[in-house]
């Protein structure tokens, strides 16, 4: 009687081995060509993603360079009164699919750039630094919003990838060796009950000759 998780001696049970062992092998293939796939398709995407984010970066130096120039030229008190109403930033976040990996599109609806009667200040109470420090963030919060986007579809990608090669891994360091072993021990089983078989045959066959 065989153990749990140990194939019977027995032709079925090695034909079946040998046929998982060959579903296993193809699943393997088909792994690798999506883990390609995915590669090609993060490499695509990491460099726009970056060249993002590096973008926000700068312009967020430059947005809280102009900030601290606003603030000098009208203190806190005078740009938080300037910086009334505040409004929200509206986004769209849908759903799709690279290769089978579930991604999110994210996109703003309307453009963050706002004029003056936009934004409901007076011109004459606003000065050039306060005018430049509202235009710096608006456009910082777009790239915000872009890089974000970006981003998003990279690290699902990037994730998908490292689970597939965690699968690849396992398949090959333990599915595929334990399966080569259990097919090599019943055959080696089978064999030996075959060699068995045919010595007690000629055994009895020699018993009988006059």
């Amino acid at each position: 009687m065989s153990r749990p998780g140990q194939l019977a001696t027995t032709r079925m049970a090695l034909l079946q081995a040998r046929r998982r062992a060959a579903r296993v092998a193809k699943g393997i293939d088909l792994l690798r060509t999506k883990r390609e796939a995915l590669v090609r398709r993060l490499f695509e995407l990491a460099r726009p993603a970056a060249e993002a984010r590096a973008r926000s970066m700068e312009q967020g130096a430059e947005a809280y360079a102009a900030l601290l120039s606003a603030l000098a030229a009208h203190g806190e008190v005078e740009l938080r009164a300037l910086s009334w109403p505040e409004r929200g930033v509206t986004v769209s976040i849908g759903e799709g699919q690279i290769w089978g990996v579930d991604v999110v599109e994210l996109a703003r609806e309307m453009s963050l750039h706002r004029s003056l009667v936009a934004r409901g200040t007076p011109p004459a109470s606003i000065g050039p630094a306060a005018l430049e420090a509202a235009r710096a963030f608006e456009e910082l919060a777009e790239l915000l919003i872009e890089s974000a986007a970006r981003e998003l579809p990279v690290r699902r990608i990037a994730d998908a990838v490292a689970r597939t090669t965690r699968q690849v891994n396992v398949l090959e360091r333990r599915v595929v060796p334990s399966l080569r072993a259990q097919i090599a021990s019943v055959k080696r089983a089978l064999d030996e009950r075959e060699r068995e078989e045919h010595l007690r045959l000629r055994r009895v066959l020699s018993r009988r000759r006059p």
